[in-house]
């Protein structure tokens, strides 16, 4: 069995995927598999403190504050975590006017985020506002189809990245919206924008060749449009090999996540937990004996 074993079932957050028929073999051997925890945030938009408990919406809920509280209890439960960002953390309160993204980075540092991508809103301050606060981000930031050459950022971010926990390979990369009409053109300069689909390819065929065992894109293209615009969805329709793409920019709450079979057969998760860290997503994989997928189990944590 491999990852293309995926059966059917997809049910709401918190129950499990099974992944082929043979995921009788956990109870099996118990004690032989291996599991891995991805917890994901997107679009928290420097929401450095919870929402203001003013009686509206989303009073008193979410913030890096009370995230960080999150982590550090799941930290505390869970062997083996991988803590990722699928862009976006820029721009949304005076935290970010005043201190231009530091405190952001600081603090994702401190909770010991692995990687994060390049949402549009990193662009605000222009490449240098952002070149300007990387050194104060523990983690690198993978971004697989923006071309910096020529630019300040150029050897500054990632195209891939493989994660190793418990002999298990984790690669991942990262996808970026088109810039041209959403971010000013003097803000991203000569950065080039490639197909994430053919990008994506590219990367699947590069973490295969060094045996990752799964494959996880941090994608802030968004998760469906109307039209041609290429998304979460179709990007999971086109491209054959992403296990996990772990979404931002549209802002989407998926209680549930959906899971995509392209023309393969090979079957995708995507997931996304809305904006401002009100959720926190945690994805976790169980592996059989040679590290194949065998299930998975996808949770939206509230942020409270």
């Amino acid at each position: 069995m491999n990852r293309r074993e995926f059966i059917k079932n997809s049910l709401v957050a918190g129950a499990a995927l099974s992944l082929g028929t043979e995921s009788i073999g956990a109870t099996l051997y118990p004690s032989k598999n291996k599991r891995i925890s991805i917890l994901h945030t997107n679009d928290m938009h420097s929401r450095i403190e919870a929402f203001p408990n003013d009686g509206g919406r989303w009073a008193n809920q979410g913030g890096m504050t009370k995230l960080a509280s999150l982590i550090s209890k799941l930290r505390s439960e869970e062997e083996n975590l991988l803590l990722l960002d699928a862009g976006d953390v820029f721009q949304g309160t005076p935290y970010f006017n005043f201190y231009g993204g530091e405190l952001e980075f600081k603090l994702m540092s401190k909770m010991g985020f692995d990687a994060s991508t390049m949402g549009n809103h990193e662009f605000d301050n222009g490449l240098s506002g952002f070149y300007e606060q990387l050194p104060h981000a523990k983690f690198p930031h993978i971004c697989s189809n923006y071309n910096f050459s020529g630019t300040l950022l150029n050897g500054a971010t990632v195209p891939f990245k493989i994660f190793r926990k418990s002999g298990l390979k984790i690669g991942v990369f990262g996808l970026g919206i088109s810039l041209q009409g959403l971010v000013a053109k003097k803000n991203f300069q000569e950065t080039q924008y490639e197909d994430p689909i053919g990008v994506s390819q590219e990367m699947i065929q590069e973490l295969k060749s060094k045996k990752a065992d799964l494959i996880v894109c941090l994608s802030h293209l968004g998760y469906s449009y109307q039209g041609n615009k290429i998304d979460d969805l179709k990007l999971a329709n086109a491209v054959d090999g992403i296990d996990l793409i772990i979404g931002g920019h549209t802002h989407t709450f998926l209680e549930e996540p959906t899971i995509v079979r392209n023309d393969a057969g090979h079957q995708t998760i995507v997931h996304q937990v809305g904006t401002g860290a009100l959720k926190l997503g945690k994805v976790d994989f169980e592996f059989g004996r040679e590290n194949q997928i065998i299930q998975a189990r996808v949770n939206s944590l509230p942020i409270y």
